[in-house]
């Protein structure tokens, strides 16, 4: 059976491509312009066709076909936003890349082969969002490390946009991309059109306009968004229902716990009336608590709620992009021009009902109106005092978040031709990324719900059937933050830029080629928190407020492509940075191409590279907070384990202090690839290449937990110990936050087949791009051994074994078909807490989609391209995961689309 895929990801090396223009441009990678045919580094390029026969709208969606990228939490489905890792808290709106799975930091997104502004919620990486994919022209994905070239955030590679430039004529797109089974639908409309042409008029003006519109998809929609599969290890352990469960606390109605007379000495901490009368799912998303599963007797006769099922699965967004762009010819060797990118997006995301807990302040009253009375379940139930329980306040709606991203960059430049023979460009450049975002419903101001629980007006316990009470809607209402600026973020990039190449002499193996650079930017950062500045708010998510920090980045570069014998050519490159706020370093790389004959390529790369420190881990504020869970003082408890000692040590809650480190340095790389191209005939290419990546001074967020359980490694330095002495005593804390860590190693290959020939008048093209990770082993501390994570469950980067990306394109005359697989193989799931049932699988299944579509071009001016997305409608595998600290119920967003099978067309006309 041939297994078919969509022309999107050959790495081929450019001397096997027929009938390429002998141009010379530069490639992404290198400062020197040669021609195409001499590409020395796997360079993975994607054309605008490719993009549009796959029905791809966003940079995000092209992400997830590239099988380089890692598998993250780095698209809008899977960036939750709301965990408390400080680095991925409050990152709303921000879709990433992420090569090699080494975190979005450390792929380097550039556009038209220059800097953009990070995302203004975290200044931490690019958006996707912003990328104006209506107007781009091609993609390429350098799949190496590249800092000698472009300086930080290059150690997993780079991915470059490039636009479509000197365009002449007007032309108009529509596309939708419509589910079957509903939700989630796909809109976008565009217009493009240009002016002039450089050669004959001396001048280009063009400009591009495009919308695109995505709807949401709820939890509730696809049956697979499950989180009470008990029988394979997945059920809910909250007892936060809509028909509220009372918990067990002194001094209320059931105390602390309480006894059966059926079941003997056996002690319960949770009671909820529909699980007495074996009705908990009588109430939908509710379901019978599994006390066993969880291992937790004494929540035997509480009912659970399936929030990570209720939880959005994709969420809906709106992108609006405008690229402008002007060039004039001052002389045949010199072109100025001026380019304009605006982007805006709007991302709603939603999470679950909040989960409330009350305490004897906030407790239901006795004398409520809607007190209730278990005494006819539990005998020792007390009816004179108040009750505590935990909700889960469907009536306040889904907690909602709106996130507005608003970015530009402006680029003025020249480039040309010096003397004939040098080639040169330098520019000037601004960029912004802008973020604010603003509660929606589901979002309480602490004081005024306390209130609200307080007076009994509320009921935690409306019936089936039944609604909230006019009394109680009101309260909740007033007690509704919607409208409250939660944050906002502003990342701003300027930069001024230049490059010089061209051949330096004629060597008898060819020509000796160098190019050097220089490169200034003023990076700043500011954030703004408005959930705790103003009115406190029920578990918003809150980073610390951020005056505005910057920082200057001074560099210089050369490369050197020396041609050592016939077929033999190495090229060395070095780049120097300096940073105002850490300090400087120097990058080398050098790379070799052997090519004995025409039909083989032997290639192979060392490089170093580096990741400089956000502002975010250098400069947020340090703030104490209470560990939750006891632990045990690392000095004094071994002394209490002797009789008549204060054992109170050893079970302590003190303050952790967390924040960025002014002192963090910046992590570095050594990294090394090595490959074999074939082309034993005009007609078929298979490249392979093999490569490693080792980071140091990885930059890690430790916890204060950490802390105590490597305490030989870190020392009393990280314990402040209060004025009696003791850890949680006055004055006494934890410290933790941002630190380097020792690092990392990823080891993997990537193999690319590419295949065209004729048959009966029609061009057929066959294509594979796969990556297989070897290995991806980490550690905290270089005393410690490396942890593999290859092929298992992680909360953050799921490092599968084995991508890939297949297919064959069929064309003849004005018809062209594509029949495309993408394919993610399975990994060893997170393992259930608790019991684990005889159900469960201890592997996730391979994820498998396949793809048509057909392209029509036979009408003057006017291109047609109808596909379906997920042919067999396939549904995600099943994971044992529900949705903490990672998004999905039953399912995960990394690996898996959860649309289902789709149908897209899209229509271009052209109108000159």
């Amino acid at each position: 059976m041939v297994r078919a895929i969509a022309v999107l990801c050959a790495t081929t090396p450019a001397f096997a491509q027929q009938g390429t223009t002998l141009e010379r441009v530069e490639i992404t990678g290198s400062s020197i312009k040669r021609v195409q045919t001499e590409g020395a580094t796997p360079v993975q390029t994607i054309t605008r066709t490719e993009i549009e026969r796959a029905g791809i709208v966003n940079a995000e969606q092209l992400l997830m076909r590239i099988s380089a990228n890692g598998t993250g939490a780095d698209n809008l489905s899977s960036n939750v936003g709301i965990q408390l890792g400080t680095t991925d808290r409050n990152n709303n709106g921000n879709s990433s890349a992420n090569l090699r799975g080494l975190g979005s930091s450390s792929t380097l997104v550039l556009l038209n082969g220059r800097r953009i502004a990070a995302h203004g919620a975290k200044g931490n990486s690019v958006d996707l969002n912003w990328i104006p994919m209506a107007a781009v022209e091609r993609v390429e994905v350098l799949k190496d490390g590249a800092s000698a070239t472009y300086g930080t955030d290059a150690i997993g590679g780079v991915i470059n946009f490039i636009l479509r430039k000197d365009y002449a004529g007007f032309e108009a797109g529509g596309f939708v991309d419509v589910t079957e089974e509903g939700g989630g639908n796909i809109y976008r409309g565009s217009l493009l059109g240009g002016w002039g042409n450089l050669e004959r008029d001396r001048f280009n003006v063009m400009a591009s306009l495009a919308f695109d519109k995505q709807e949401k998809l709820g939890g509730t929609e696809r049956s697979f968004s499950n989180g009470f599969q008990p029988a394979r290890g997945l059920s809910p352990d909250t007892a936060g229902t809509p028909f509220a469960t009372q918990t067990g606390v002194a001094g209320t109605a059931i105390g602390a716990t309480y006894t059966l007379p059926t079941t003997g000495s056996q002690t319960y901490n949770r009671a909820n009336l529909l699980s007495f009368q074996g009705n908990c799912d009588s109430i939908p998303g509710m379901s019978q608590y599994q006390s066993a599963l969880w291992g937790a007797p004494g929540a035997r006769f509480a009912c659970a709620y399936d929030y990570g099922g209720s939880a959005v699965l994709i969420q809906p967004l709106e992108r609006t992009n405008f690229v402008g762009r002007g060039a004039f010819a001052i002389n045949p060797d010199t072109t100025a021009f001026v380019e304009t990118v605006v982007g805006r997006s709007v991302a709603t995301k939603q999470f679950e009902p909040y989960q409330i807990t009350t305490n004897l302040a906030t407790a239901y009253p006795v004398n409520g109106p809607y007190y209730q009375n278990l005494s006819a379940y539990i005998p020792s139930f007390d009816a004179t005092k108040p009750i505590a329980y935990r909700w889960r306040c469907t009536d306040c709606g889904g907690r909602t978040i709106e996130t507005t991203t608003d970015a530009y960059r402006v680029l003025a430049g020249l480039e040309g031709t010096l003397m004939k023979k040098w080639d040169y460009k330098i520019g000037l450049s601004t960029a912004e990324s802008k973020a604010q975002s603003v509660l929606g419903e589901g979002y309480l101001f602490t004081a005024a719900m306390n209130a609200a629980l307080a007076s009994g007006v509320v009921n935690p316990w409306v019936p089936l059937g039944q609604s909230q009470p006019a009394a109680g809607m009101a309260a909740l209402r007033g007690a509704s933050a919607a409208g409250t600026r939660l944050f906002d973020g502003k990342s701003k990039t300027t930069e001024l830029d230049g490059v010089i190449s061209g051949e330096l002499a004629q060597l008898p193996a060819g020509a000796l080629s160098a190019a050097v650079g220089f490169d200034w930017r003023k990076e700043s950062y500011a954030f703004s928190d408005g959930s705790t500045t103003t009115n406190p708010v029920f578990l918003a998510p809150f980073d610390p407020e951020f005056p505005k920090v910057s920082r200057d980045i001074k560099a210089v570069f050369a490369e050197v492509a020396v041609p050592v014998v016939k077929g033999l050519e190495a090229t060395l490159a070095v780049r120097h940075d300096d940073y105002s706020d850490f300090g400087t370093t120097t990058n080398p790389k050098v790379s070799l191409k052997y090519m004995p004959v025409k039909q083989v390529l032997v290639r192979g790369s060392y490089n170093t590279g580096f990741r400089a420190p956000s502002f975010f881990q250098l400069y947020t504020a340090q703030a104490l907070s209470q560990i939750p869970g006891n632990i045990a003082d690392p000095e004094l408890c071994p002394r209490g384990n002797v009789a008549g000692a204060d054992l109170s040590v050893c079970a302590i809650r003190p303050n952790g202090l967390i924040g960025g480190n002014p002192a963090l340095k910046p992590e570095e790389s050594k990294q090394w690839t090595v490959g074999l191209v074939l082309s034993p005939t005009d007609w078929f290419t298979a490249a392979i290449d093999l490569w490693e990546i080792k980071r140091t001074n990885l930059i890690y967020q430790i916890t204060p937990q950490q802390i105590i359980a490597n305490y030989a490694q870190f020392g009393p330095s990280y314990i402040q110990r209060g004025t009696d002495g003791r850890i949680d005593g006055p004055g006494g804390f934890i410290r933790a936050g941002f630190v380097n860590a020792d690092g990392d190693i990823t080891r993997g290959t990537d193999l690319s087949l590419q295949a065209t020939g004729k048959l009966a008048g029609a061009t057929i093209t066959g294509t594979f791009d796969g990556t297989y990770i070897d290995s991806h082993r980490t550690r905290i501390f270089s005393s410690q051994p490396y942890v593999e994570t290859a092929g298992q469950w992680n909360s953050r980067d799921l490092f599968v074994r084995w991508k890939h990306q297949l297919g064959v394109t069929y064309t003849r005359g004005p018809w062209s078909s594509t029949v495309s697989q993408s394919y993610t193989s399975g990994y060893k799931d997170e393992k259930p807490v608790g019991t684990v049932p005889a159900g469960w699988n201890p592997k996730v299944d391979s994820y498998t989609v396949y793809n048509v579509s057909a392209t029509y071009t036979g009408i003057k001016n006017l291109t047609i391209t109808a596909g379906i997305k997920n042919l067999f409608d396939t549904d995600p595998p099943f994971t044992a995961h529900n949705l903490d600290f990672a998004a999905g119920a039953g399912w995960d967003p990394r690996v898996a689309d959860p649309r289902g099978r789709a149908y897209t067309l899209r229509l271009n006309y052209v109108f000159f």
